[in-house]
């Protein structure tokens, strides 16, 4: 102990127990969002970033931290000041060429998504659990419906966010493995640019899985369901106060902050313990596992545990990551046809709307038996999500900026900044990689 060192007293302890409450309370949509964010594909992509690249990609993290933060603020504003999911605004605002367009986009991505992570988490679990894929598939889908059908969006939300803890298994890891700290530093903060298939490849998955079209609409309807819980509608539209507003942005950044600091993390750990040694290429769960043994390697079977660490990182955050998934389509879906929607609701009063997250998620189920590797099929996801997310921006970052339908709380000229900067970096990565498929 420091020389001179006092131990808090009593009364410290409780203002600081009282200041880490109220910081508990404002946890909310925000920090769910950037958790779900680190989904399985999320795992995925920055694991292989690591492994193929070694530390080249480790500037993504902190480059895309303020452009995913000013993208699902903006999403978490419209939901709030309107009282509506974004489906919603779009059909009141826009024409229904734009409207179908968008829930077809949301509806392509979000299934192959929930797919993948199904089946990511079916592969994680077979690493320790010696059943047949398909079972534990099946068994995966099964609990997810249940969960997300029959819980109340306030218990509900609590377990999401006690699955955001499974995530901690990445910073843990790296404190143990020697690394170069200086290169770290300097693959940080300074960007490395390879004009390659492969490099952009795995940029646009990066940007992609980061920077998702679910996460914004589930964000922006998420905001809705926390108004609606604390009973913030006066004669159908929210009240919105300034201590509000300072909440949600709060509760936004640290949802972001702590998803950036989870990739900085995996893409370290991949690529100290995968890449440096000689692990180029992530081909199945049990490659993926081993960026976590480092964790154990003083446990007899290290490698066991570090599939144990990993399938319960991959289950848990796939418990998260696959309701947001289809709750956002059917968001979108029942938004359109004006069907009663919200996790707020008894399925007996929302047929239609948990009816879409049962379709999406069986439909996503049955993507696994067409052949594709599950950890493959979570890096094109992210892939898709990248390339699906530009049309989107560029109606969330109209709407945001709309002095109709935002009021006083419309996008000021930094957020419009960063949210064309995200709009045109994302559509010039996916572009770039197009121009170079043949190099892949």
């Amino acid at each position: 102990m420091p020389y001179g060192y006092k131990f808090p007293n009593f009364l410290e302890m409780v203002k600081l127990m009282q200041k880490i409450k109220k910081i508990l309370k404002i946890v909310g949509p925000g920090v769910i969002t950037g958790a779900a964010g680190d989904d399985p594909s999320g795992i995925a992509t920055y694991t292989q970033a690591g492994a193929k690249f070694g530390y080249n990609q480790l500037w993504t993290t902190i480059f895309i931290l303020p452009l995913v933060t000013a993208v699902q603020e903006a999403c978490a504003r419209i939901g709030a000041v309107t009282g509506k999911g974004l489906t919603m605004v779009i059909k009141k605002y826009y024409s229904k060429k734009v409207l179908f367009l968008v829930v077809f986009l949301i509806l392509i991505a979000n299934t192959i998504n929930i797919g993948a992570n199904i089946g990511a988490m079916a592969a994680a679990a077979r690493l320790i659990i010696p059943l047949n894929f398909s079972i534990l598939a099946l068994f995966f889908t099964a609990l997810i419906l249940i969960l997300e059908i029959f819980l109340s969006y306030r218990v509900y939300a609590k377990v999401l966010k006690w699955c955001v803890l499974s995530l901690l298994a990445y910073p843990i890891t790296i404190f143990l493995i020697k690394h170069p700290w200086l290169e770290l530093l300097k693959a940080t903060f300074i960007p490395h640019l390879e004009f390659s298939f492969g490099f952009l490849f795995i940029i646009v998955a990066v940007l992609g899985t980061t920077i998702s079209p679910y996460m914004f609409f589930w964000q922006a309807s998420e905001e809705v369901e926390e108004e609606k819980s604390h009973h913030l509608f006066n004669y159908g539209k929210p009240k919105i106060s300034k201590k509000f507003m300072h909440n949600l942005r709060l509760d936004n950044f640290l949802g972001m902050l702590f998803s950036q600091i989870a990739a900085w993390c995996i893409i370290v750990a991949a690529g100290t313990v995968l890449h440096n040694n000689g692990i180029l290429d992530v081909k199945s769960a049990a490659d993926a596992a081993r960026a976590l043994e480092p964790l154990v390697n003083t446990f007899p079977n290290a490698g066991l545990w570090a599939k144990v660490i990993f399938a319960f990182g991959i289950v848990g955050l796939g418990l998260l990551s696959v309701p947001v998934l289809s709750a956002s389509a059917s968001y979108a879906v029942s938004e359109v046809f004006s069907w009663k929607e919200g996790l707020n609701l008894k399925f007996k009063k929302a047929h239609g709307f948990y009816g879409v997250i049962t379709a999406a998620t069986i439909i996503g189920l049955m993507i696994n038996y067409i052949g594709i590797d599950p950890i493959k099929a979570l890096i094109f996801t992210a892939v898709i999500n990248g390339v699906v997310s530009v049309p989107l921006l560029f109606l969330i970052n109209r709407i945001a900026s709309d002095q109709k339908i935002m009021g006083e709380y419309k996008s000021g000229w930094l957020s419009r900044v960063f949210l064309w900067l995200v709009f045109f970096i994302m559509l010039l990565s996916s572009l770039a990689m197009f121009a170079t498929i043949r190099q892949g």
